[in-house]
């Protein structure tokens, strides 16, 4: 092997785009990667990560068995070097399956409650953190009592679900059964899964959100660079990263902006309870993902995954920082050396956001004006329609409803601020039938 060259056979399961960088890290090292994928439906592989893959194996990893069967029989031909779970519906069966084979994972008791929100903020209160009130409901028969044990407003959560899909304020106990019912009703699968009654009812948080991106590595901490000890690693903070949000009654991220301007006290806060939070839930490898409100200027749990974040949050925290979450991801789950595997890289800007798109009202795509603005060139250093005219607009209700993105770098946060507001302002999609 060349210098910084590895050896190895690492497997991703259901990779979604932010794992592109896991693969294409994979590839500048030589590591040989295997996706495991269903490839169809809401399954479908982003085209370029299915291009960095060495081998695709089609089949269904919502079936434990016959996942666990195919892994088993893969690692008994060549053993594998590291298991990645592409999405957070994975990380229990991956921990699962890294403990059977020894291979580096998080600890499959801590899984769990890395998956299960209900689990979860119990785990974080038991530690003496806040979170929000809230209760668990199964059924519909449910709702009238755990409105009363909340209070409105609140809202709606499926238990095990992700990108925001079918979290939902309720303001009344009419507005609650609604959003319930259509939880139970939408036809829609998210990587094949659908809802099944299982949901928790929690108070309403009032206050700006943001997301916490960070990392765990073996190792001791050291006060001075802002890290410390947690169960079985070091907690490593990247970014802290603001949030923009789509009208309510829904939680649709419409944009990112890395980092957040925080008072120094407020960023501490944030970081300390993040740290405190990883050794709650046993979270002792790899990327996290965090999102919390603030609450009179107090953290307050929304949730954390074991995983790489969403809307290109990966690609913003790069950009600020020079950490690629993906390549600390790629080390973490083989084993292999950090500083090899993810070195650290000079930051290209000061500040980096996100704009999403999204057509409120619009159900099939139309024209599309004030675009050709925001092409890529100069601070502007992606844009990207995700539909064309004709093309089916999902309801303004999750991630499904962004229609496209433009990333940009700015030199202040005031400037990004401005910057997301102008391209959110001077973009609309219109309505397929509609010429005006």
């Amino acid at each position: 092997m060349t210098a910084g060259k590895q050896e190895g056979r690492v497997l991703v399961v259901e990779p979604t785009a932010a794992c592109r960088g896991i693969l294409l890290r994979a590839r500048e090292l030589d590591l040989e990667t295997i996706v495991v994928s269903y490839d169809a439906g809401d399954r479908l592989l982003p085209g370029d990560v299915r291009d960095l893959a060495d081998e695709l194996m089609i089949l269904d990893a919502n079936d434990e068995g016959l996942l666990t069967a195919a892994v088993l029989a893969l690692h008994e031909e060549r053993p594998l070097t590291g298991i990645i779970a592409g999405f957070e519906f994975y990380v229990e069966i991956v921990a699962r399956l890294a403990g059977r084979l020894g291979l580096p994972g998080l600890p499959v008791t801590a899984a769990g409650g890395l998956r299960d929100k209900a689990l979860m903020r119990a785990k974080a209160a038991a530690a003496g953190l806040r979170v929000p009130r809230l209760t668990t409901v199964s059924s519909a028969a449910e709702l009238g009592d755990a409105a009363a044990a909340v209070g409105f407003p609140l809202v709606l959560k499926p238990r095990d679900s992700a990108g925001s899909v079918h979290v939902s304020r309720a303001d009344d106990l009419a507005g609650l059964r609604r959003a319930y019912d259509w939880m139970l009703a939408d036809p829609r699968t998210d990587l094949g899964r659908g809802m099944d009654g299982r949901a928790i009812v929690e108070e309403y948080l009032d206050g700006p959100e943001l997301t916490v991106e960070g990392y765990v590595e073996s190792g001791t901490g050291d006060a001075a660079s802002g890290t410390r000890d947690a169960a079985a690693g070091t907690v490593v903070i990247a970014s802290v990263t603001g949030k923009f949000l789509g009208p309510e009654p829904t939680f649709v991220e419409t944009g990112h902006i890395a980092q957040a301007d925080l008072p120094r006290a407020t960023r501490d806060a944030i970081e300390s309870y993040v740290r405190d939070l990883c050794a709650a839930l046993d979270l002792t490898l790899g990327p996290f993902h965090c999102e919390l409100r603030l609450v009179d200027g107090e953290p307050v749990l929304i949730e954390i995954g074991a995983r790489l974040p969403g809307g290109h949050i990966v690609d913003l925290v790069e950009i600020v920082t020079g950490v690629s979450l993906p390549a600390v991801m790629l080390a973490a789950y083989t084993g292999l050396d950090l500083g090899t595997v993810a070195p650290p890289r000079a930051p290209r800007a000061k500040y980096a956001g996100i704009a999403l798109l999204i057509a409120p009202g619009v159900e099939t795509a139309g024209a599309v004006s004030g675009w050709e603005k925001w092409q890529a060139g100069g601070d502007i250093l992606e844009a990207e329609l995700y539909v064309a005219p004709g093309d089916p607009v999902p309801p303004l209700e999750d991630f499904r409803s962004r229609l496209g993105h433009v990333i940009y770098t700015s030199d202040s946060h005031a400037e990004a601020v401005a910057r997301f507001h102008e391209i959110t302002a001077s973009v609309h999609i219109r309505q397929g039938d509609d010429d005006a």
